[in-house]
């Protein structure tokens, strides 16, 4: 569960990463902030490629640059994804498998059909693939 004020700080967060996003072929610019544990929030866009393969996700990309900072273990607490165009878009599948890696509880705001929507990762990704 996470708290109204840190629902709002998280979808602001996300809204300004979306700035940043680079988004040349498909003009679809994605921002997204993560919550942890700790309370620290991580922000990223997605980064487009012109081989497509080697697009980056935003969701990704905050969740590979909260790694990257945070000493110990990562546990989230919470994921928002925003798109430029405010239409429907939950997370993809391969997002929904790195953001499974960090906790089962995780809450994921998303644009849906009618607004934002709040979801749990294991609602999301109800068979999530784990080696252990």
């Amino acid at each position: 569960m996470i708290t109204a004020a840190e629902h709002e700080q998280l979808l602001d967060a996300a809204r300004q990463a979306v700035a940043r996003a680079y988004a040349p072929y498909s003009n679809f610019y994605v921002g997204a902030a993560i919550l942890t544990s700790e309370g620290r929030i991580f922000t990223g866009c997605n980064v487009e490629n012109a081989s497509y393969g080697l697009t980056i996700c935003a969701e990704r990309s905050a969740i590979f640059t909260a790694v990257q900072q945070t000493s110990g273990k990562l546990v989230l607490r919470a994921v928002a994804v925003v798109n430029r165009d405010r239409v429907a878009c939950s997370p993809c599948g391969a997002c929904r498998q790195v953001i499974a890696e960090f906790g089962r509880d995780i809450v994921v705001i998303f644009q849906g059909q009618n607004g934002f929507q709040e979801s749990t990762i294991a609602d999301l990704l109800p068979e999530t693939f784990r080696l252990s």
